[in-house]
């Protein structure tokens, strides 16, 4: 199986639009411009830019760029100070784009990077970056916005949830750090976690004491042949090497380097995603830290306020007179400045950044709403001293409020730990190491060695002892023993593996010993894979959140307009007489009463919950599928999915088990069943469809009362008759798609087919035989007839038998409001019968390939939202035009790669639970759009003092904290809420009714 991934693979990315329509990755969700119709004389350079301050600058630039005729594209990045010009040298030269620019008002130099005849479409990589400090929703289009500006960045998205970004870039134009300091600049805090390419490694060294023993570390490293570049960061003792992977392996980089140092350093392979986990609970710790110092210091402002005015020895300290204010007015003083802008100072920073960045975000908001109390305190006290008028003070409101906004950060982090632990389950069941048996020139096993896991290559042979995980994926090369697969199958019962089978990395060895020949390693096993493809959906964008992400952007700047409005309202209705002065608090005044409204509107009209809506939901519900053998590719198709009106099923594979077995032969002539069966098979053994291997499989029984071994995943069964002896040569052998395959034996003209192929070629069929062939398809089997010298000589039936699931799940899809149909390239007699078995109406047989897809299109022109279920190659192009692609998991490798939900147990009643959970997903985003929203919606009235009149009913700012907390609290608990998922069973399908 090898889903098209990223990360950790050196894939080339695939932007050629291949894969158009489908959102494989997190990055699908970036309009990119189609950059591939460039001409190759075409050119690129790079250009220092200088005098830019803003936006408008950079805008400037590019546009005094595209006006210049023969540029083809201009891309200007503010914080490089650089601009990426492509453009023909035929029409323009280097100087007229630099000339161009100073004549804009900037001055301009060309970089003397080396250039590219073209834009360098397949040397892009894809980078993973961890950001912190990012808030809420605009904090995430303010980094993506700026990551999209860097020259050489194709793409760029930022998810919230996870704090990741994915960046695909030019590695010749921009470098990872370039990217991280872009994102640093901005106010952020970036590292890179890992990339696509495979050439690189992480060690962790230990041994290195000093000056010496890293001159010692960078001689070896630039003597062993293959090391592109190395960078050793001494401060964390980590080692990043690139290397050629066409030289040596990352073992041999291990080897090399511990061999050279003599014994004296050690290499620990660093786990990416260990590396991520271990940044995650340095983040929680930090929060925590954060929240429990703010509430040590909050708790006893509030304690002065509520709780010491009723014990008289405490309250006669608090008003205690010393210099111009009161005890109890110094140690609130003291202790919330202390709040204000050593705890709280991370507001201040971020909503500097947003601010600078030209955005908002909730930053903004905390910092003015605190900022706004704290000052108006500080200005009472002192105004106070000077007149004699003591007012109200509100320092509790700013320390409450950060020890809130606080609190509901920790909590963030700690369900950002949560839903991602599919990732961490999965990590886990990895091996960490593996033994790998050491052999001489001669090929002769001389010895043992535990190695790490990581450092496998193709081709190694490793030992697995019983009860030890299989390290990696890989071949049965000695030994025979029982495996528990029910890490990928789902199925608990134990798989015999004897030589020539297939192992799965991560599965577990119950028995015997084994020696397993390493076939995929580092990102190419499944495992791997699967760890890819539930991080890749975990961290994708549903449309859904695009919209919300929008609101939220243009949110920030309405809650500053609301709480603007309701301080001016207020305080001109006072100034006025709007209102009696009873409603004042004691000592208090019209500003005060007014800017204390302000304030809670701007407090818990916070969108931090709108931004975690949907991608808290998404993670967990990825995470779900994972355990339940569902591998969903993303939110966009959760999204479609909760909309699937019909699913098309193929017949082959899907609805049946995809192991033909010959159930019938009729001879029609005067050659014995033997001789017959032998025939047959001869013409069959060059041929891979599925039913040649059923007919071969069956003349070797009947000759031989053989049953074929395993090794059929490895030997074609045209390889093991070849060396059988008991079939004829055969010569002109040829397939005909559709209809076939015909050959010559022994100078005779042999046809083996349906119906097509014989009248084609001008063979009558008898009544007789054609009434045999109705009389098998009618009973949903495939009849074969066979000509020699065009006559016909026999016909074999061959039955598919059904999935046993297959009816029950039919009905159960009908129950849910989903119309099941089957396409299949098979007759229609055939096609009827096998309907009929599993409850289908809507039959379409005899179809092509690449009519299935057109069968797609067909629906989806109606307004339907068509799912297809298949696992052959013939299945990719209508897996790629359904809306929603399912594939079998025991499928192909490009069935799987066209698909956005991949059943790895290959069981048809994961097609139900796909849609289940992708419709409770969507309803519970649904509820924690209510949850995120709701605060508002009921609060902000209350907030702004709409109830005040009438009722006296006001919300104080340290409240509408609480309340803005809890928003986000609430709608991480919702989305956690969907790990009680239970996955419908096979007896309670029925019970499912349409939603």
């Amino acid at each position: 199986m090898a889903p098209n991934m990223r990360d950790v693979q050196l894939t080339e990315v695939d932007i050629d639009g291949a894969g158009a329509g489908e959102e494989v990755r997190l990055l699908d969700s970036y309009d990119e411009e189609n950059l591939n119709k460039l001409d190759e004389n075409l050119k690129r350079i790079q250009v220092r830019v200088t005098g830019m301050t803003c936006a408008a600058c950079s805008t400037s630039v590019e546009g005094a760029l595209m006006g210049v005729n023969g540029v083809v594209k201009a891309s200007v990045a503010l914080l490089q100070n650089k601009a990426d010009i492509i453009f023909d040298p035929s029409l323009v030269k280097d100087e007229e784009i630099t000339n161009a620019i100073e004549d804009a008002g900037f001055e301009a130099e060309l970089l003397s990077e080396p250039t590219v005849s073209r834009t360098n479409l397949h040397g892009t990589v894809v980078g993973q970056f961890t950001i912190g400090g990012m808030t809420c929703a605009a904090c995430v289009n303010s980094v993506e916005g700026i990551l999209k500006k860097l020259p050489g960045v194709r793409k760029a998205v930022v998810a919230l949830a996870t704090s990741l970004g994915e960046v695909e870039y030019d590695p010749s134009v921009i470098s990872k750090d370039d990217i991280a300091n872009a994102i640093e600049d901005a106010g952020f805090e970036a590292s890179f976690v890992q990339s696509s390419e495979q050439d690189k490694i992480v060690l962790g060294v230990v041994g290195i004491s000093g000056e010496m023993d890293a001159q010692l570390l960078e001689g070896i490293l630039s003597k062993l042949h293959g090391v592109k570049q190395f960078y050793f960061d001494r401060v964390s003792s980590e080692l990043e090497v690139v290397f050629d992977p066409e030289v040596l392996g990352s073992r041999s980089v291990v080897d090399g380097i511990e061999g050279g140092s003599g014994g004296k350093f050690k290499l620990l392979v660093k786990n990416p995603y260990t590396r991520m986990a271990s940044r995650d609970l340095e983040e929680s710790s930090r929060m925590f830290r954060l929240f429990t110092a703010s509430l040590s210091l909050s708790v006893p402002v509030i304690l002065m306020r509520v709780v010491c005015p009723r014990i008289p020895l405490l309250y006669a300290l608090l008003i205690w007179q010393c210099g111009p204010f009161q005890m109890g007015d110094w140690l609130k003083w003291a202790l919330v400045t202390v709040v204000q802008f050593g705890i709280g100072k991370r507001f201040y920073i971020a909503a500097g950044r947003a601010l600078r960045n030209g955005s908002t975000n909730m930053d903004v908001l905390v910092a003015l709403g605190t900022t706004a109390s704290y000052v108006y305190s500080v200005c009472a006290l002192l105004y106070g001293a000077i007149s004699g008028f003591w007012s109200p003070t509100y320092f509790e409101t700013s320390a409450m409020l950060i020890t809130f906004v606080l609190l509901g950060k920790y909590l963030e982090t700690l369900a950002k730990g949560k839903t991602s632990g599919a990732i961490k389950k999965l990590v886990e069941l990895a091996p960490a190491t593996a033994t790998l048996l050491v052999k001489d020139k001669g090929g002769k096993v001389v010895g043992e060695r535990e190695i790490d896991a990581l450092l496998i290559q193709p081709g190694d042979i490793l030992k697995v002892l019983p009860g030890t995980k299989v390290p990696v994926d890989g071949v049965v090369v000695w030994g025979s023993s029982h495996v528990n697969e029910s890490m990928v199958t789902g199925e608990s019962a134990p798989v015999l593996k004897e030589i020539n089978s297939v192992v799965i990395g991560g599965t577990i060895n119950l028995h015997g010993s084994l020696h397993v020949q390493g076939t995929k390693v580092g990102s190419n096993t499944v495992l791997s894979q699967i760890i890819s493809l539930v991080e890749t959906a975990q961290m994708s964008k549903a449309p859904i959140q695009k919209f919300a992400d929008y609101i939220a952007s243009i949110f920030v700047p309405a809650v500053v307009t609301m709480s603007l409005l309701t301080f001016f309202g207020w305080y001109v209705a006072g100034v006025l007489g709007g209102y009696p002065e009873e409603w004042l608090p004691e000592n208090g005044n019209y500003f005060v009463f007014s800017l204390m409204f302000a304030i809670s509107v701007v407090v818990i009209a916070c969108p931090c919950a709108l931004g975690l809506a949907t991608p808290t939901a998404v993670m967990v519900a990825t995470g779900v599928g994972a355990n339940n053998g569902v591998l969903i590719k993303g939110g966009d198709a959760l999204e479609r999915a909760q909309k699937i009106s019909h699913v098309i099923f193929d017949k082959t594979g899907t609805l049946t088990q995809g192991k033909a077995k010959v159930t019938t032969v009729k001879v029609f002539s005067e050659m014995d069943r033997g001789e017959f069966l032998t025939l047959v098979a001869s013409a069959e053994a060059s041929s891979e469809h599925p039913l040649a291997k059923a007919i071969l499989e069956y003349a070797r029984h009947f000759h031989f009362f053989d049953e074929p071994s395993d090794t059929s995943e490895f030997k074609t069964y045209s390889e093991q008759a070849k060396f059988s002896g008991w079939l004829h040569d055969v010569s002109d052998f040829s397939v005909l798609p559709g209809k076939g395959i015909q050959c010559s034996i022994d100078g005779k003209w042999v046809l083996v087919g349906n119906r097509k192929l014989l009248t084609e070629n001008g063979i009558t069929i008898p009544s007789n035989v054609e009434n045999f062939i109705v009389e098998l398809e009618e009973s949903a089997k495939t009849g074969i007839l066979v000509a020699r010298d065009n006559t016909v000589i026999g016909a074999l039936g061959i039955a598919d038998p059904l999935k046993r699931e297959a009816a029950v799940v039919v009905e159960g899809l009908i129950k849910m409001g989903v119309k099941p149909i089957m396409v299949t390239g098979d007759n229609w007699r055939t096609a009827r019968a096998v309907a009929k078995e599993v409850g289908i109406e809507d039959v379409r047989a005899e179809v092509l390939p690449a009519g299935k897809a057109e069968v797609i299109r067909s629906f989806q022109k109606g307004g339907s939202v068509v799912a297809m279920v298949g696992d052959g190659i013939n299945d990719s192009p209508a897996l790629a035009a359904a809306d929603v692609g399912m594939a079998i998991g025991a499928g192909t490798d490009i069935a799987i790669e066209a698909a956005e939900y991949v059943l790895m147990r290959s069981n048809l009643e994961d097609v139900i639970i796909a849609i289940d959970l992708s419709r409770k997903t969507f309803a519970r985003i649904r509820w924690n759009y209510i949850f995120a929203m709701a605060y508002n919606v009921i609060a902000i009235p209350v907030a702004a003092g709409a109830f005040f009149p009438l009722l006296k009913l006001e919300l104080p700012p340290w409240v509408a904290g609480a309340c803005m907390a809890m928003s986000s609290v609430s709608v991480v608990c919702s989305s956690l809420y969907l790990k009680r998922y239970k996955k419908p069973r096979l007896t309670t399908i029925l019970e499912i009714t349409i939603q």
